[in-house]
């Protein structure tokens, strides 16, 4: 990165592409930053891809849901793998359980990618001033680097409470589904990796933890409580 000797940025740190306008980029990484492995079209059957995919998982399994999403993506939007984006094994909604990643929808990138205006390279071997050596050994001259390369959790370093989270990558210690409470009445929303639908796990069984605590004290406060005579 020292030897490129033009502007590199994190996606943290990206707020418009006029900056970028006229130039060639640079984007290191496919995440949900970038580009994710698995592109989803952003509807399905006139329903949001994600609202059609959580309505199938009450009725089906991951891995038929993720056959039938699969199956759709392909005749919407053709085979990406021809434009150097391979698909994983693993189908986007089991890759998001077991390891984190949400597949992207897609907004117009592949249409890019097929016109031209944008260009799947493989991986980076080194960087030398203003230019990129890939490992297949090609060449390309770069104004700008933006790092699509992904984030952890920083809540370690401002909330004092070693038990919860790690250190290491900011996710609960516990494993999902128990990772949502700690002592002294801490809740965490949304560090199971899961997206959408693990926070709405997390919110169901944190507000179902306070009814349990409320119930008792509310109980408790009945004797005080005098009946108002007129």
């Amino acid at each position: 990165m020292d030897d490129f000797g033009g502007p590199i940025m994190h996606t943290s740190s990206y707020k418009s592409g006029r900056l970028f306008r006229g130039k060639d980029v640079l984007v290191v990484g496919c995440g949900n930053s970038g580009m994710e492995v698995h592109v989803l079209p952003q509807e399905m059957l006139g329903k949001s891809t994600f609202g059609l995919s959580m309505g199938l998982l009450k009725w089906f399994p991951v891995s038929l849901v993720d056959r039938f999403l699969l199956l759709v993506s392909r005749f919407i939007m053709g085979d990406a793998g021809k434009l150097g984006i391979h698909r994983p094994k693993l189908g986007p909604l089991e890759l998001k359980s077991q390891c984190g990643k949400t597949p992207v929808s897609d907004v117009g990138t592949l249409a890019k990618i097929q016109n031209g205006d944008i260009k799947v390279c493989p991986g980076i071997k080194r960087i030398i001033h203003r230019t990129v050596e890939f490992v297949d050994g090609r060449k390309e001259d770069f104004d700008s680097i933006i790092l699509a390369t992904g984030y952890k959790s920083n809540v370690p370093h401002w909330l004092k409470e070693g038990d919860l989270l790690s250190e290491e990558d900011g996710m609960p210690r516990e494993a999902f589904p128990r990772g949502w409470k700690v002592e002294r009445g801490l809740y965490v929303v949304g560090f199971t990796k899961r997206g959408l639908l693990g926070a709405s796990f997390d919110a169901k069984m944190i507000a179902e933890d306070i009814e349990l605590q409320w119930k008792p004290e509310a109980t408790n406060l009945l004797p005080y409580i005098q009946p108002l005579t007129l």
